[in-house]
């Protein structure tokens, strides 16, 4: 047991060397860190741990999804629905397609078209969402007197609508939060109508709730003709000039078939825009639309405003185009940013912010380093009253355990979080308890009057199964806090699953190397435990 082979000697020490080097970027000041990522190129860029919120300050934002707006989008796109349904069937209708608060309502006068519309109504709760409220459906058809019928939203259906907006917003604000640069964001959900955002070193606030309080909904839409039926018409406000204009209804093209939105420069006046380009769907729809209506003045609508409404010269084919509206340079940049991360499916309202000062940051920070620095100190003082020089070979061993772990928070790009501080110095007990455990057994087999080399390797592979169960054991546990838990509690699971994973290569092979040479060299009578 006390013969390694050249290869692992060499990898255990590459490995500890390698996760050094890593560890050294986070420990070096921020000065010292600049003109090293100077001089080396952009591929060996050094790499630091990611302080979380409670650590670094940061940015906190509680968001809502707003049901009533959720609401209106869901009959805003029946209406549409239903309409439709009425012109691919040819069904007439009396006084047009009403808008209520929970749903439409129309007239059908002649029994056969109502009997060919119905279960075409019905069939739209297929698609409208699916009914997640114990079997409810997301839509209900009512009958009424004089061919009066109903289309309602039920509440079923709103609160399926906003659960699934929370899950697609997360994705959203995600891209959005990445975009502005920022580093290891934490969103998480709720209940069933809330997102928190917490975003580490963002000191302002504002800029973070610019970004995530617009919709960013872009449509494009034809201006209304002269004589168009104004159940067809929206009239919108107009962001370039005074006054509304009116809209049709109907999207031609919508903003989601985007592939990508770039801040740029209009090359006959110099004033900053949005380029932007389509995916195949959206090519061929904005093809068609603008073969189709040349001559007609096409409205670009965010956030249900008109910004633009250019005249169509020729059809446009290629899957570009561009949007203008007297934009600054940070307008352009922040709507382009919009645009490349995707429309939220609802509005957010926020309900709580809060910004953690970089004060109160290093407060934590301290006390974080104070508790290690006190477990630590104890841990050394105690192997080495207890084992003499077996406790200097475990102290030596706890060091690369620590950088192993820091090593691993860098590598995964993983938050360290004060709970976090948390688990590393329980896992440094644990480590601990891994030599105390080999140690023990040594002793007991050299009090059983065994040889030195047979105690040394007897307190090794005997210790060694026990080991293995007690931090699997905990590897599971840690493991589940992970999966179940959220925030702090997830940050204190990663660092004691990485904490667990070295303790077996520290407490178990580098120890017993480290043993090994001293036996080489020093040739004892008697083992000094």
């Amino acid at each position: 047991m006390l013969r390694f082979s050249k290869w692992k000697i060499i990898a255990v020490l590459a490995l500890t060397l390698s996760a050094i080097f890593v560890v050294v970027p986070s420990l070096v000041s921020p000065a010292s860190l600049q003109a090293i990522s100077k001089a080396l190129p952009e591929w060996a860029q050094p790499r630091t741990i990611v302080l979380g919120l409670d650590l670094q300050g940061g940015s906190y934002v509680m968001l809502e999804v707003d049901k009533p707006s959720v609401l209106h989008t869901q009959v805003t796109n029946l209406r549409d629905d239903v309409r439709r349904i009425l012109r691919e069937e040819k069904i007439a209708i009396t006084g047009g397609i009403g808008a209520q608060a929970r749903g439409v309502q129309l007239r059908i006068p002649e029994a056969a078209d109502r009997a060919k519309a119905l279960p075409k109504f019905r069939q739209l709760a297929q698609g409208f969402g699916s009914a997640r409220m114990g079997g409810a459906p997301p839509l209900e058809v009512r009958e009424g007197d004089d061919g009066l019928v109903q289309i309602v939203v039920t509440e079923a259906g709103v609160t399926d609508k906003v659960r699934r907006a929370v899950e697609q917003s997360i994705e959203v604000i995600r891209r959005r939060v990445d975009a502005l640069g920022t580093r290891e964001p934490s969103i998480q959900r709720q209940g069933d109508d809330r997102i928190i955002v917490q975003v580490p070193g963002l000191q302002d606030p504002e800029q973070l709730k610019q970004i995530l309080g617009q919709t960013a909904k872009l449509e494009f839409r034809l201006v209304a003709e002269p004589g168009a039926s104004p159940s067809e018409i929206e009239e919108l406000e107009q962001t370039e000039q005074q006054g509304k204009i009116g809209i049709e209804r109907q999207v031609m093209v919508q903003g989601e078939d985007l592939t990508d939105a770039q801040p740029g420069f209009d090359q006959r006046n110099g004033e900053p825009v949005v380029n932007f380009r389509f995916n195949i769907r959206g090519a061929q729809k904005f093809g068609e639309v603008t073969s189709k209506n040349v001559g007609r003045l096409f409205a670009i609508v965010l956030d249900n405003k008109v910004i633009s409404a250019p005249r169509i010269l020729t059809p446009i084919t290629g899957g570009s185009g561009q949007i203008s509206g007297h934009f600054t340079v940070e307008q352009a940049n922040n709507l382009s940013i919009l645009l490349r991360a995707g429309a939220l499916p609802a509005k957010l309202d926020i309900v709580e912010e809060r910004t953690v000062g970089p004060g109160l940051g290093q407060d934590s920070i301290d006390a974080g380093k104070r508790a290690a620095y006190v477990g630590a100190g104890l841990v050394v003082v105690y192997m080495l009253i207890t084992y003499g020089v077996f406790g200097i070979f475990a102290n030596l061993a706890l060091f690369v355990h620590i950088a192993f772990i820091f090593a691993g928070l860098v590598l995964t790009g993983s938050t360290l979080t004060l709970p976090g501080i948390a688990g590393i110095v329980l896992t440094i007990g644990m480590a601990v308890d891994s030599n105390v455990l080999i140690y023990e057994r040594i002793r007991e087999e050299q009090h059983g009057g065994r040889s030195i080399l047979a105690s040394l390797d007897a307190g090794f592979n005997r210790a060694f199964a026990t080991i293995v169960d007690s931090n699997v054991t905990m590897f599971v546990a840690a493991a589940i806090l992970y999966f179940l838990g959220s925030g702090p509690v997830r940050g204190f699971a990663v660092s004691l699953a990485l904490g667990i994973l070295t303790t077996i290569v520290t407490a178990v092979t580098m120890t017993r190397m480290m043993i090994a040479a001293w036996y080489h060299f020093a040739r004892p009578t008697r083992l000094p435990i």
